[in-house]
């Protein structure tokens, strides 16, 4: 059976980035994968990919992890795609408040994971 444990943004926000760490990994060891709003720091996923490294052994194998961000495309506004202008500063506003809440960090443990793929209009979670 394939378990998932959602984890909100007010969980994790507050939390240093070692118990940030603690708490993914006390759900991926009992073989779960976390479907976490909002990101970690990029300095933070460097740091939980050396950590990960730490810590496999015969029964922990690692994780496997990505985000994904609604809207990042990496398309610019052109000057023909001025109808598209309100849209991108009502983004921006939102996310000078909200910052990163509306992606979606999925990290699983890589002994189920096997592959985790971004497409525009979906996820494709390939497990073992």
């Amino acid at each position: 059976m394939l378990s998932f444990q959602y984890l909100p943004y007010r969980e994790y926000s507050g939390l240093t980035t070692d118990d940030k760490f603690k708490k993914i990994f006390n759900i991926v060891k009992k073989n779960k994968i976390v479907l976490m709003q909002g990101r970690l720091k990029p300095q933070e996923e460097a740091q939980l990919i050396e950590e990960t490294m730490s810590q496999i052994t015969k029964k922990f194998s690692g994780i496997s992890f990505c985000t994904i961000q609604p809207g990042q495309n990496g398309k610019k506004i052109s000057k023909k795609d001025d109808s598209k202008v309100p849209m991108v500063l009502k983004n921006t506003f939102y996310n000078m408040f909200f910052k990163n809440r509306d992606t979606l960090t999925i990290i699983g443990p890589a002994n189920i994971v096997r592959e985790i793929r971004k497409n525009p209009n979906r996820i494709d979670l390939l497990t073992k």
